[in-house]
């Protein structure tokens, strides 16, 4: 596998999610799980360095296949931060995510992330780009709206948030 690595700024690289990155992640992930728990379905499942690890040697393996680019964000070589794209190559378009500790919102990190992204997206030929959130995330919806996505419909009780379901806002970029 070709290493990926794309510097930021302001100290901050996104780089390839490896074997070397599941402890940060995984203690990143604890300091953060109140909040993560609020958008993000895989953050109700075990959270521990072995389910870490687990999930890791599977998105290498979807890498490896090209489906897709599993990173880090890093600020000054610390782990602060996760972004990824999946591809589907039968509809020629990728899925955007991404999460940063709390206390590095507002920066603009992550939205360098997802710009360095949404270009290996568009050098790869994918016709567009998604991001799905929960409706209640004001901050991921107005960053998809800042990096020019349209919000195309809303998806009722589509994620699983615990013992809840809420529904989904998804927003498209046609590159």
């Amino acid at each position: 596998m070709a290493a990926f690595g794309r510097d930021l700024g302001d100290g901050c690289m996104l780089t390839l999610r490896d074997l070397t990155t599941v402890e940060p992640l995984h203690d990143l992930v604890v300091a953060n799980l109140d909040r993560l728990r609020a958008a993000e379905p895989w953050a109700w499942q075990d959270q521990s360095v072995e389910t870490i690890a687990m999930h890791t040697e599977h998105l290498l393996g979807q890498y490896a296949m090209d489906r897709s680019l599993p990173c880090v964000i890093r600020s000054d070589d610390r782990v602060v931060g996760a972004a990824s794209l999946a591809f589907d190559p039968y509809l020629g378009q990728a899925s955007l995510g991404w999460w940063i500790d709390a206390g590095l919102e507002g920066r603009g990190i992550v939205r360098r992330a997802a710009t360095v992204l949404i270009g290996v997206a568009r050098a790869r030929g994918c016709a567009r780009v998604e991001i799905r959130t929960a409706v209640d995330n004001v901050r991921s919806r107005g960053l998809a709206e800042r990096l020019g996505f349209v919000h195309e419909g809303t998806l009722r009780s589509a994620m699983p948030l615990g013992p809840r379901r809420v529904d989904v806002a998804v927003y498209g970029l046609v590159l």
